[in-house]
């Protein structure tokens, strides 16, 4: 089954819900006019469906191997990188100073959310890239934006993200790589770190490593890290390629999914030391790091929202060819599954969430853009705390929800479904990571509950639940047509508010009892921001339809917005039950007892 980039309902979010004619007007942006914009996800859509989904299927076939430190990619994969990066796509939202395109956010958003439906393997390789690219943009000196920048924006070069080891996992305080000062400005890097995706491949020239590494002299704890890039082959001061680099993939793993993305076990200094240089100051590695875990998390939600479009088309497409079973009325003949009761409810609920998923996605890339962008300082903060308070959303909610979608696609297929030959099992295992790396759920609820709600009493969850509920008034406003949307959207907002200020009060007192209450939250949080999108798009919708706008796809939406309103909202009261209620049952069993 084949991948069509869904560039209206792209346009559609991006112009009436996240704002892309204000984007344009920020500095910097004025050439992201809606036609260019279009024309863009129109080229970038040929590319995807044409390129990219056709490696799919072979890709996770036949895998990344592994062979004397070295991995060679699927086949047909090194050529379409090729023409990946000659197009351009490896620039768009980069710095033009080093050869970026200088688009923004929301724009590449949009592109890459194509990139991960039609080859989610393909896609980690520039977004692991793009994610090194933004911290050496942000904390490298003008030397190493000199040497590095150039040649990763265009794709010669890809980039990494070095964390975890195998004795830490996701707890950074536990690293033991160190760094060792060689008098010369460099370093040499001792280490091993898994999980390295992309970490060797054959696709590109060189790969530039950002490694977390502990300096001699460094306090214990997450501030002791420090940030060093550390290239697989050195690179000369005219630019060159030089040495091969004491930096080896001594293994890939065996995964369950993404199967032609290559996951390494790194071992650096090996051989005498790998050489690097130091991001920035020392001792705030991962301050800057987390520069590139912000930009992979958003990034990972992204895939739950791309898996979910290749899920829902395919089986969208498998229930209008399945001919299987008579309808309950109106005809005696076996008719395509696609009538059936049940299977066009499993059909609108990964349609709706989908909708609902790449309005609010975009909605906060926009926000980054103003938050980075907007000539008013307090503009930029208050569009920073948005993003700030949305982001483990976006990770968590879309990757939850993904892998939901794309079990619902195995089950629309029936038995097919569980045959790998079907494609519809792949999206499934390839989801099933989203939900892991970088920042598990648990991680991210966490994130939500305290850094983003808890430390600053509430007060952006407060301003969110404000927009909300002028969304409500507008819904209310429009009379009886919006009326169900309107009392399902309200309860959800109040869910969110009553959840949110158990939360603010409780956190101090009793944290483990809140704690509890995370992940709910996070659903929670999602579910009714996704609601408070759909019920935008529906006000749009209706307008354009009074406005005398034959399109389809307006009461199509409107459709939409109304089965989110009866299907997906009403969890939104139950999921504030178990977060306030819920702490105090799930701690009374003894740990011996679970």
């Amino acid at each position: 089954m084949g991948y069509v980039a869904p560039v209206k309902d792209m346009m559609f979010v991006l112009k009436e819900l996240a704002g892309l004619e204000q984007v344009a007007k920020l500095p910097g942006f004025e050439e992201a006019a809606p036609d260019v914009v279009e024309a863009i996800l129109d080229e970038a859509g040929k590319f995807a469906g044409g390129v990219l989904a056709p490696l799919n299927f072979s890709g996770d076939q036949e895998g990344a191997k592994w062979h004397d430190k070295q991995v060679t990619m699927p086949a047909g994969f090194k050529e379409a990188y090729t023409q990946f990066a000659e197009s351009g796509w490896t620039a768009l939202d980069c710095h033009p100073e080093h050869g970026g395109q200088g688009l923004p956010r929301v724009v590449s958003a949009a592109v890459r959310e194509m990139w991960k439906s039609a080859n989610m393997a393909f896609s980690l390789c520039p977004l692991l890239t793009n994610g090194a690219i933004e911290a050496l943009e942000l904390c490298g000196s003008p030397e190493q934006k000199q040497m590095y920048l150039p040649n990763m924006i265009s794709g010669q070069w890809t980039g990494t993200m070095n964390l975890t080891e195998p004795q830490a996992g996701s707890d950074l305080a536990a690293i033991r790589s160190r760094a060792e000062p060689q008098g010369d400005g460099t370093y040499k890097i001792f280490g091993q770190k898994i999980f390295i995706t992309y970490g060797e491949h054959d696709m590109a020239g060189n790969i530039v490593h950002l490694v977390l590494a502990r300096l001699p002299d460094a306090p214990e704890g997450v501030k002791g890290i420090s940030l060093f890039v550390v290239p697989k082959y050195l690179v000369n001061a005219d630019g060159s390629l030089g040495a091969r680099n004491d930096a080896w993939c001594v293994s890939i793993e065996h995964k369950l999914g993404i199967h032609a993305s290559p996951t390494c076990v790194m071992a650096f200094g090996d051989n005498g030391g790998a050489v690097g240089t130091l991001i920035g100051k020392a001792n705030e590695g991962l301050k800057y790091m987390f520069i590139m875990m912000n930009a992979a998390r958003y990034a990972v939600g992204m895939e739950g929202l791309a898996l979910s479009e290749r899920a829902y088309q395919q089986a969208l497409g498998y229930a209008r060819e399945r001919v299987q079973g008579r309808a309950i009325e109106g005809s005696a003949a076996p008719v395509a599954i696609i009538r059936h009761p049940d299977i066009r409810r499993m059909l609108m609920t990964m349609k709706a969430q989908i909708e609902a998923m790449r309005a609010l996605a975009y909605v906060v890339a926009a926000s980054h853009d103003a938050a980075f962008h907007h000539p008013d300082e307090a503009e930029r903060k208050r569009k920073q705390a948005f993003v700030d308070l949305m982001i483990p959303v976006v990770k968590g909610w879309l990757t939850e929800t993904g892998n939901e979608i794309a079990s619902l696609g195995v089950q629309v297929h029936g038995g097919m479904g569980f045959i790998e030959e079907t494609g519809a099992a792949q999206h499934l295992r390839d989801a099933r990571i989203t939900t892991i790396y970088e920042g598990t759920t648990g991680i991210q609820a966490n994130d939500l509950i305290g850094r983003k709600i808890a430390r600053e009493g509430g007060a952006t969850l407060k301003v969110v639940v404000g927009q909300m509920q002028q969304t409500i008034a507008e819904l209310d406003a429009a009379g009886a047509e919006l009326a169900e949307l309107k009392a399902a959207l309200a309860k959800g907002v109040a869910a969110v508010a009553e959840a949110g200020a158990y939360i603010a009060t409780n956190f101090a007192t009793d944290v483990r009892a809140v704690a509890v209450g995370a992940v709910p939250f996070l659903k929670l949080m999602g579910i009714v921001a996704g609601g408070w999108m759909m019920a935008r798009a529906a006000l749009v919708a209706r307008q354009k339809i009074s406005a005398g706008d034959a399109d389809s796809f307006h009461p199509a939406k409107m459709a939409t917005a109304a089965f989110y309103a009866t299907h997906i909202l009403p969890a939104a009261p139950g999921l504030a039950q178990e977060i306030v209620a819920g702490g105090a049952s799930a701690l009374a069993i003894p740990d011996d007892q679970l």
